[in-house]
C-alpha cells in the first residue's frame, strides 16, 4: 500500500529523522520513505540548514548530515526516570522544533499540584536565557529541557528557587559522569571557570494562591565550532558535556531523565522546607566565592569579594564600606579597573 504524503510541516522533522544516522540517502530513497517527490525531497532539504545542520551531498551517493545525531526520544527518556518520579508526570513532550520550551509550558494554566509537565526540544528558534538574553544551542548539540510545577502557595523563598535548581542540576550531572560542576550566583553552569549552562525560571503567581513556576534548563552537550564562535561573540567562553566527561559521558536522553528525576525532588523539597536544605550543597559548589567581582545592579556597579550566599540565598559582598548583600544583579569575574 502506498504511504500518505507527509504533511509539509513535519516533512522537515521527518527527513531529520531520516538523516540523523549519518550516513548517505538517495533522494529517491528519502522520497519514496516519505512518499512525496524527489522535488519535494529537495524543496524542504533546504530549509535543513534553517536548524544550523549541515547538509553534504555527494553526487551518486545522496545526502548526509556532516555528523549524526543521537536523537532524543521521549521514550528512552521515560524508560530512564524512575517509577516514583514518572507517577507525577503529567506529560512529557519531545519535539525536533519549537520557538520556545518554557513559552510553551507557560502557556499552559491547568497543571494540578504535585505533577510536572516536562517538554523538551532539539531546537529552539527563539530559546532565552536570564534577563531576555538568547540561548544559542545548534540542532541536536544541547539539551533545552522546561519543566513545569505548581506550587498551592508561593514559598517564602521563591526568589532563590534557581539556587535549589542549580543544585538539582548539578547533582543530575554529576550522577551521569560529569564531574567538577560548579554554581555561579544566581543561575550559571560551569566547569573549569567555562560556562556549561544556565537556569531560567519564570514565574505566575496570583496574590493570594498557587504559585506556576516554569524552570528552563540550557546545557551544552556537543557543540559545533561555529556555535562555539557564535557562543564567544557574546562575550561567553563555552564548554559542552563532550569534553567534560569524555568516555564517561551519558548519553543525552539519560542526561535528560536524571535531570527531570533530581528537578522533581528539589522542588518537592524546596516546597517543604525553602532553601534550607541546599544552602550547603550550594556553597560547596560556589564558583565565585573569594574571587573579586564587579555586581551590575541598575546603574550602580559595586566592587569586592564575593563571600557566598546567606541563608535565603543572596549574593553576600566585602566591600571596603562593608558587607552587601544582593538578591539579584549581574556579577562579573574580571571587574574592571
Amino acid at each position: 500500500m502506498k504511504r500518505a504524503p507527509a504533511a509539509p510541516a513535519t516533512l522537515r522533522e521527518q527527513l531529520i529523522r531520516l538523516l540523523a544516522d549519518g550516513e548517505f540517502h538517495s533522494g529517491e530513497r528519502l522520497a519514496r520513505s516519505l512518499g512525496v517527490s524527489r522535488t519535494a525531497v529537495w524543496k524542504h532539504l533546504q530549509a535543513v540548514g534553517a536548524f544550523g545542520l549541515e547538509l553534504h551531498k555527494v553526487p551518486n551517493r545522496g545526502y548526509r548530515l556532516a555528523q549524526p545525531i543521537d536523537l532524543l526520544s521521549k521514550a528512552v527518556i521515560a524508560r530512564h526516570i524512575p517509577a516514583r518520579t514518572r507517577r507525577k508526570l503529567r506529560s512529557l513532550e519531545v519535539k525536533l522544533h519549537t520557538e520556545s520550551t518554557n513559552s510553551r509550558l507557560l502557556a499552559l494554566t491547568d497543571l494540578p499540584g504535585g505533577k510536572a509537565d516536562v517538554c523538551i526540544a532539539e531546537h529552539q528558534s527563539a530559546g532565552r536565557g536570564r534577563r531576555g538574553r538568547e540561548w544559542l544551542a545548534p540542532f541536536g548539540g544541547g539539551i533545552c529541557l522546561s519543566l513545569s510545577w505548581s506550587f498551592p502557595e508561593p514559598p517564602r523563598q521563591l526568589s532563590a528557587l534557581s539556587l535549589a535548581v542549580g543544585v538539582a542540576l548539578r547533582r543530575a550531572l554529576e550522577s551521569s559522569g560529569t564531574e567538577g560542576v560548579r554554581l555561579k550566583w544566581p543561575n550559571d553552569v560551569l566547569v573549569n571557570g567555562r560556562k556549561l549552562g544556565g537556569i531560567l525560571c519564570e514565574l505566575r503567581a496570583e496574590a493570594a494562591g498557587p504559585a506556576y513556576v516554569v524552570i528552563g534548563i540550557g546545557l551544552n552537550a556537543h557543540l559545533t565550532e561555529s556555535a562555539r564562535r557564535a557562543i564567544a561573540a557574546t562575550g561567553v567562553e563555552a564548554i559542552d558535556l563532550n569534553e567534560v566527561a569524555g568516555k564517561k559521558k551519558a548519553g543525552r536522553n539519560s542526561v535528560c531523565a536524571a535531570i527531570i528525576d533530581e528537578l522533581i525532588a528539589a522542588l518537592e523539597e524546596f516546597q517543604r522546607s525553602g532553601l534550607q536544605t541546599f544552602v550547603n550543597d550550594w556553597r560547596h559548589a560556589d564558583a565565585l566565592h573569594g574571587a573579586a567581582v564587579r555586581v551590575t545592579l541598575g546603574e550602580s556597579i559595586h566592587r569586592g569579594l564575593a563571600r557566598g550566599i546567606d541563608v535565603d540565598g543572596a549574593l553576600m559582598l566585602e566591600t571596603p564600606g562593608g558587607l552587601l548583600r544582593f538578591i539579584s544583579g549581574e556579577v562579573s569575574v574580571k571587574p574592571e579597573s
